[in-house]
C-alpha cells in the first residue's frame, strides 16, 4: 500500500533531537475537514459529547468550551456521568448535579442521582426529591419517598410502605395500590375499584372501575368488566372503548381470539374484528401480526394484518410470512414455497427456507446453507456453515471455519477469507484476522487489509485506524492522510473540525561548559 504523507513536524518539534531533559505536554492539533491544520491548543483535554457540547478536563476541572476551544463555564466537577442531550450529568466530591449544555447549571452537585426524561430532572438527595421542569425554568421539591422515577409519560411514580403516587398531578396525595408505565402517554392504575387509564397530565381518562386491563401495544388495551369483554383505544384525553362484546376473548400468546358459545369464530386486530370465519379449528401465530388459521377440513391458511395472504387451500404443517410472492411453506417436515392460492412454486426438499430476496433465497439441507433462485435453481450446494442475504450483489458466507464474500453467482469475489466479515450501515464490510481490523468498500475492493486495532469509517474519505495506541486516517484508497501518530483523535461534526492529540517533548537547554572558541581576526 502506497504512503501519502501530507504531514509535516512542527518546527519545535525538532529541537528534541538536541535535549537532554524532556517535559510531556497535551496539545491537540485541531484540522478542518480537508485535513488543514488550522490551530493547536495546548495543554488540555478535549472531549465532544454532542454537536454543541464540548469538554475540557484539564487540571482535573471541568469546563465547557466554545466552538473556538476557549473555556467559558465552570462545571464545577470532576467528570461527566451521562450526556443526554440536552442535559449534562456531572459527578463532583459531594454527588451529582445537573447542567443544561448552554452552560445553565440546574442542580448542584451535591444529589445521590439525577434521573432526565426530555425537559424534566428528577433529583434525589437522602430521601427527599425535587422536579425541575424546563419548559418552567423551576425546581419543585415533591416529598420524601422511599423510590421515585420519572415514567415514560413524564409524570413521576413516587413509592412509600402505603402504596404509590403521582406527585405532579393535581392530586398528589392520591394513593394507589399499583401503578405501570406502559408507553409515553399513558398509565395502568389499580385501586380497590379496578384498573383505569391515566393521561401525561395525571389525570384519569378511564376511571379505575375496570377488572382486568392490558396493554396490547401503542395506546390499544384489552379488557372485560363483569361479563363484558372491551377492545380500547385511547385518544389524547380520552379512552374510546372500539369493541365490546359478552362473547369470550382471549389474550393468547399475543393472540385474540373471540369465541362464541364455546366455538371459535373471529381472529381480532387492536381495536376490531380481522377474520370472522365458520369452521376454524385453530389459529397459531407466525409473527409480525401473521397468523395460520387452521380449518376443520384440515386446510390451512395464511392471515395477515390486512386479511388473507393465502387462503386456506394448502395442505400444510406451517406458512410463513413471504416476500416477492414467494411464501415459505412447510409438508412433511420439508419446506418449499408457495403462492397466494397455495400452489407449490418450489417442490418441499429444504430442511428450512428463508424470504426472497432480489430473487434469491436461503435454504438448508442437513446442517448447511446455500442459495436457490425463484425458479428454484440452486445458485451455490449446501455448502456453508453460515450465510448472508444478499446485499447489493454481495453476501457473507462461512465454509470451513473461514468467512468470505461471494457475488449472486455464487463465486468469491476476493481470493481471501478472513476470521469474521461484518456489513456495516454505510454498505462497506469489516474484515477481522486475529483481532485486527481491515476493510472492503461496497464494490467489494480492499481498501485494506486486516492489520489495525480499532477501524471505523467516520466520512468518506476519511476512516479512523488504530495501531497500538496510535491513531491515524486513511482515505478510501487505503492511503494515510494523517499518519499513525497521534493519541487519540475527534471528530467534531458541530463545528466541522477534526481534533488530533499528541504529546510533545520539551526541554530547557543546558548551560554549555568549557567551550573553547577562537575567534578568527576580522570576526
Amino acid at each position: 500500500m502506497k504512503l501519502k504523507m501530507y504531514w509535516k513536524l512542527p518546527f519545535y518539534g525538532i529541537f528534541s533531537l538536541f535535549l537532554t531533559e524532556t517535559a510531556r505536554s497535551q496539545t491537540y492539533e485541531v484540522f478542518d475537514q480537508n485535513l488543514r491544520l488550522k490551530s493547536r491548543i495546548e495543554y488540555d483535554h478535549i472531549s465532544i459529547l454532542g454537536e454543541s457540547v464540548r469538554i475540557s478536563s484539564a487540571n482535573n476541572e471541568l469546563k465547557l468550551l466554545s466552538k473556538e476551544y476557549k473555556p467559558f463555564l465552570n462545571l464545577k466537577a470532576n467528570a461527566v456521568y451521562t450526556y443526554d442531550q440536552p442535559w449534562i450529568i456531572v459527578q463532583g466530591p459531594n454527588g451529582k448535579g445537573a447542567f443544561h449544555e448552554y452552560g445553565e447549571e440546574i442542580f448542584a452537585s451535591e444529589y445521590d442521582y439525577i434521573e432526565v426524561f426530555y425537559n424534566r430532572l428528577l433529583a434525589k438527595k437522602g430521601d427527599e426529591f425535587s422536579v425541575y421542569d424546563h419548559s418552567q425554568r423551576k425546581i419543585t421539591p415533591i416529598g420524601t419517598f422511599q423510590k421515585a422515577k420519572l415514567a415514560l409519560n413524564g409524570q413521576v411514580i413516587a413509592q412509600n410502605n402505603g402504596g404509590y403516587f403521582l406527585p405532579l398531578s393535581d392530586n398528589p396525595q392520591k394513593q394507589f395500590e399499583e401503578l405501570w408505565e406502559v408507553n409515553e402517554n399513558y398509565l395502568i392504575s389499580k385501586e380497590s375499584s379496578g384498573y383505569g387509564l391515566i393521561s401525561r397530565e395525571g389525570n384519569y381518562i378511564l376511571d379505575p372501575i375496570i377488572d382486568h386491563m392490558s396493554h396490547l401495544e401503542g395506546d390499544y388495551f384489552y379488557a372485560y368488566d363483569g361479563n363484558q369483554y372491551m377492545l380500547i383505544r385511547c385518544l389524547e384525553a380520552r379512552a374510546d372503548v372500539k369493541y365490546t362484546s359478552y362473547h369470550k376473548i382471549t389474550l393468547q400468546d399475543g393472540m385474540l381470539l373471540e369465541y362464541i358459545h364455546g366455538k371459535l369464530r373471529r381472529v381480532m386486530d387492536n381495536d376490531g374484528i380481522l377474520l370472522d370465519q365458520v369452521g376454524m379449528e385453530k389459529v397459531t401465530d407466525v409473527g409480525g401480526k401473521h397468523y395460520n388459521v387452521l380449518m376443520k377440513d384440515n386446510k390451512l391458511g395464511l392471515l395477515g394484518p390486512k386479511g388473507w395472504e393465502v387462503h386456506p387451500m394448502v395442505e400444510a404443517d406451517i406458512i410463513l410470512p413471504g416476500s416477492e410472492g414467494f411464501f415459505p411453506a412447510s409438508k412433511s417436515g420439508k419446506f418449499g414455497f408457495i403462492d397466494k392460492s397455495g400452489n407449490w412454486l418450489i417442490i418441499n426438499q429444504y430442511d428450512k427456507v428463508g424470504k426472497f430476496k432480489d430473487g434469491i433465497a436461503l435454504f438448508s439441507l442437513d446442517g448447511k446453507w446455500g442459495f436457490i433462485n425463484s425458479q428454484g435453481i440452486q445458485i451455490t450446494g449446501a455448502n456453508f456453515e453460515q450465510i448472508s442475504y444478499f446485499h447489493q450483489g454481495k453476501a457473507i458466507v462461512k465454509q470451513g471455519g473461514r468467512n468470505f464474500l461471494i457475488g449472486n453467482d455464487g463465486n468469491p469475489i476476493l481470493e481471501k477469507d478472513f476470521d469474521r466479515i461484518s456489513l456495516t450501515a454505510d454498505n462497506y464490510f469489516i474484515t477481522e484476522n486475529e483481532g485486527k481490523f481491515g476493510l472492503i468498500s461496497p464494490e467489494g475492493v480492499e481498501i485494506v487489509e486486516p492489520k489495525f486495532q480499532d477501524l471505523r469509517r467516520e466520512d468518506l474519505n476519511k476512516i479512523l485506524v488504530r495501531l497500538g495506541d496510535k491513531y491515524g486516517i486513511l482515505d478510501e484508497k487505503g492511503n494515510y492522510v494523517l499518519p499513525v501518530y497521534y493519541k487519540s483523535i475527534v471528530f467534531d461534526n458541530g463545528s466541522n473540525q477534526i481534533l488530533a492529540e499528541v504529546e510533545y517533548q520539551f526541554a530547557p537547554v543546558k548551560p554549555i561548559e568549557n567551550l573553547n572558541i577562537k575567534k578568527k581576526k576580522g570576526t
